[in-house]
């Protein structure tokens, strides 16, 4: 079997196990094999997904959710990236931050909500922050990673030729650890995803965490499902986006 063939094969075999998953889900609802009080089957999900799109309720949320995002992925990844690399490219540096970095980094980002609503109270600032947290570790690691893995004769032959620091950034070490960075912006971004759904929980009247609380608060589940099916969507658009952006930004990793 060529590789054609076998990309076809893989692409067929992901799109058919969740759509045997739904079928299942489906039928067992009908038959009332599950409650469906807790588990609607997938067919009243998307109604209702229908009915808030054509509402225009489901955009102001998405909308919502979206937003916040970009600006902590922003927030939290470019710093993150220009730190990595001078962490990468300085021993000196690197030993002063690593100890920082291990000691915070285990903590889990939804105990910090509360610090950080209290610093930056209910608005979009605090929802900003979450995702700006999750997207900053892994994006950091993992440059870390990928500029120290490269050969230091790369480096050493930029410094032999008089090339600058800004110059050995943006010719080594940034295409160098390429492969690493976007490994932890995947990371980072699905990261993200977690953490506004949960900010959103708190002191937001808008965007798909908000929408998941308040249906559990009225007890309308498929409108949980909803959230979770949207969030779900979501991530595997951002998924597929960020594979094509790195097989541009990257192309020699598919050979």
């Amino acid at each position: 079997m060529n590789q054609a063939s076998s990309s076809r094969s893989d692409l067929l075999i992901a799109a058919l196990s969740p759509i045997a998953l739904l079928l299942c889900w489906e039928g067992a609802a009908r038959i009332g094999l599950i409650d469906v009080r807790f588990f609607p089957a997938p067919s009243s999900i998307l109604i209702k997904l229908y009915e808030m799109i054509v509402s225009g309720e489901m955009l102001v949320h998405l909308a919502a959710s979206a937003q916040r995002l970009a600006f902590g992925i922003l927030v939290g990844g470019v710093p993150a990236l220009f730190l990595g690399i001078a962490m990468g490219l300085s021993r000196r540096l690197r030993a002063a931050i690593d100890p920082l970095v291990a000691a915070t980094y285990p903590i889990p980002k939804s105990a910090i909500l509360p610090l950080l609503l209290l610093i930056f109270g209910l608005g979009e600032a605090s929802k900003v922050a979450m995702v700006a947290l999750g997207m900053f570790y892994p994006v950091l690691i993992n440059t870390v990673a990928g500029v120290s893995t490269i050969n230091r004769i790369y480096l050493d032959v930029g410094h032999n030729f008089g090339a600058n620091r800004w110059q050995i950034f943006k010719t080594v070490a940034l295409p160098g650890a390429m492969p690493s960075i976007m490994a932890g912006i995947k990371l980072g971004v699905g990261m993200g995803l977690i953490l506004i759904a949960i900010a959103e929980m708190i002191g937001a009247k808008t965007g798909i965490g908000y929408m998941i609380w308040n249906a559990w608060q009225i007890l309308t589940v498929d409108t949980m499902y909803v959230g979770l099916l949207v969030i779900a969507l979501l991530g595997f658009v951002f998924s597929v986006a960020l594979d094509a952006l790195e097989k541009r930004l990257v192309p020699w990793q598919n050979r």
